[in-house]
């Protein structure tokens, strides 16, 4: 439904941003993002961030104004460490990045920084909108009608957008679809991409929502992921994906939401959830997989001390190396096997062998 209240204004966005060819998909936020935050899991100060960008010749209004929180701390205009930057930091650029950058941008919370106007909160309103509204709704998430022609004529017949022009705003956002894979959003299983959107959705509301003191209470997570649209943005709804909301909101509540970056706050979380296991003291720092044992394709990448909170929430953990090169089919055999082996410890003989079941499970 339509929010005359709302206004559109592209602002920035119609400029030439110099992102390269789509081919290279979001290769060049990705390297902005480790640039501006000197690969720490920290937030930053606003103009501390554009200063290290500067020397690279890079443009830092894009980034900063549509991907990424911006919020204030002690009256010092901060941009957070959150979902965005955990993947960016940890792991190379992929299409999963791309992916997941491309949600935060549809998302369109960017909070508020000195100087910004009021709809700078919300700053890509008329990419949501058209996500929601016409490929969504409309569509039912049929990429194949999505240009830059299309986007034009959906943001020019609207009351909301209040712009001189429609044509660079329409061709820019077509070309970001296709930098981020807009067309792989249509996947109707969960894939990690996914998952790390759920993340990222919840860290950006929450704060949001500090920006007018309102605190967030873990039983609301479902429904504000509702509100703010998160299946309409993240490709078809299926059974599958409602399921997993379940899963992953305990899971992000366990792990402490936005503080499960820091170290000592997922201590103290651990000693408090936990109190009868010792906290885990990882050697290895590098994310380690929490998966559901419901549903191996529930698959998040987290850091590595939140490994006891995942187990809390009910989530298998998986090592780096685990997570590196997790392929679903071979895990889901491994686990048979092993269930099939502790039946027959207990003299239980099963019917079928671990590659039947499989199939079976294939559909075969």
């Amino acid at each position: 439904m339509a929010d005359n209240q709302e206004i559109w204004r592209p602002g920035s966005f119609t400029k030439n941003f110099s992102w390269g060819s789509p081919s290279a998909g979001l290769s060049e936020l990705h390297e902005i993002l480790r640039l501006g935050f000197a690969g720490e899991m920290a937030d930053v100060p606003r103009q501390e961030f554009r200063r290290r960008l500067k020397a690279s010749g890079r443009p830092d209004y894009i980034p900063i104004n549509f991907f990424l929180f911006n919020k204030s701390i002690r009256g010092i205009d901060h941009l957070c460490a959150d979902e965005l930057v955990f993947q960016a930091l940890n792991w190379d650029h992929t299409p999963r990045f791309d992916k997941l950058a491309l949600f935060a941008f549809n998302l369109s919370f960017a909070g508020r920084w000195t100087g910004a106007r009021k709809e700078q909160r919300r700053p890509a309103l008329w990419a949501n909108a058209y996500i929601r509204e016409r490929l969504a709704s409309q569509l039912g998430w049929n990429t194949r009608s999505v240009n830059a022609n299309d986007i034009e004529r959906f943001v020019e017949g609207d009351v909301r957008y209040r712009a001189e022009t429609t044509r660079k705003l329409a061709t820019n956002l077509n070309h970001l679809f296709l930098g981020g894979r807009l067309k792989e959003l249509e996947s109707v299983r969960i894939e990690r991409w996914w998952v790390d959107c759920l993340f990222l959705a919840l860290d950006r509301i929450i704060e949001d929502r500090l920006l007018d003191k309102k605190n967030t209470f873990s039983s609301e997570y479902a429904s504000l992921l509702e509100q703010a649209g998160f299946v309409e943005l993240t490709g078809k709804p299926t059974l599958e994906k409602q399921l997993a909301i379940k899963h992953l909101v305990a899971l992000y509540d366990a792990c402490g939401g936005r503080a499960r970056f820091s170290d000592e706050a997922t201590k103290a979380r651990t000693e408090t959830l936990v109190p009868d296991v010792q906290f885990f003291v990882a050697n290895d720092h590098r994310p380690r997989g929490a998966i559901h044992r419901t549903n191996p394709r529930i698959l998040k990448s987290i850091p590595a001390a939140c490994a006891m909170l995942a187990k809390y929430a009910g989530f298998d953990d998986l090592s780096p190396d685990d997570l590196e090169d997790f392929d679903l089919e071979d895990y889901v055999k491994r686990r048979t096997q092993a269930a099939l082996d502790r039946l027959k410890q207990q003299n239980i003989e099963p019917s079928m062998s671990a590659e039947e079941l499989m199939k079976l499970m294939r559909g075969e």
